[in-house]
């Protein structure tokens, strides 16, 4: 059986970052789409108007999908959390023998004696729900997970696509030519894209320049590829 012996500061490090995993997600898609969506217009109209409108509807159709998509990934959190649950209390309840063992087991890895070791089954067993709380967290490996942490997730994914996707759309609100809107859009947004390729590469452990240059690039290659589509079917 996995002990988990350092399952607490694992989890408070991850709970302490969730907000901030849905923000790397939705800025990171929020700055690449609609600024390869401008990008690919702008090879293919001269208006940007049209790029403005097309660009506003990608954003609210975007930060929708990516929202729910961090609704529903919360939501499937809790379910499982859930079923587990219910499996531990049928196993308290029906095989109570192999929980005793398991149990026992978990205290033997960590190093007590076997004296200990029943002792210690015998008292966290006489509490059904503390015995299954202890199941869960030592024997699964799963924390209780936020009830409200799939509605959080939604609106943090959503809200930082958002954001994100206002950068390269900015320019094209005040320059009426789009290829020259897509100049400042460009440099504008890859710009963005280092530095939040930087910070997000920092807090991840990797080398933060390589991950910046790597974040930039892609953004680069995406809207590249929608320019040169757009020009290859308009010529």
């Amino acid at each position: 059986m996995d002990t988990h012996l350092h399952h607490d500061h694992v989890e408070s490090h991850l709970k302490s970052s969730e907000a901030l995993t849905d923000i790397v997600i939705g800025m990171s898609d929020g700055l690449t789409v609609p600024f390869a969506l401008a990008a690919g217009l702008s090879g293919a109209v001269s208006s940007s108007a049209i790029i403005v409108i097309a660009g506003i509807a990608e954003i609210a159709a975007g930060s929708i999908a990516m929202g729910l998509g961090g609704y529903l990934a919360g939501k499937t959190e809790q379910d499982h959390y859930k079923s587990e649950v219910k499996r531990e209390y049928d196993e308290i309840e029906n095989l109570r023998h192999k929980e005793i063992e398991e149990t026992k087991e978990f205290f033997a890895n960590i190093g007590l004696s076997e004296e200990l070791q029943n002792r210690a089954t015998e008292e966290i067993a006489q509490d059904k729900d503390r015995w299954v709380e202890f199941m869960m967290k030592y024997e699964l490996g799963l924390e209780k997970p936020d009830p409200k942490r799939a509605t959080k997730s939604a609106l943090n994914i959503g809200l930082s696509y958002i954001a994100g996707g206002v950068i390269p759309l900015s320019p094209y609100f005040f320059i009426d030519d789009s290829t020259e809107a897509l100049k400042i859009s460009v440099i504008a947004t890859l710009v963005c894209l280092f530095i939040f390729g930087y910070f997000k590469s920092k807090i991840t452990g990797v080398n933060p320049i390589l991950g910046a240059l790597r974040v930039t690039l892609i953004g680069a290659m995406a809207a590249a590829a929608a320019f040169g589509v757009a020009k290859l079917f308009e010529g």
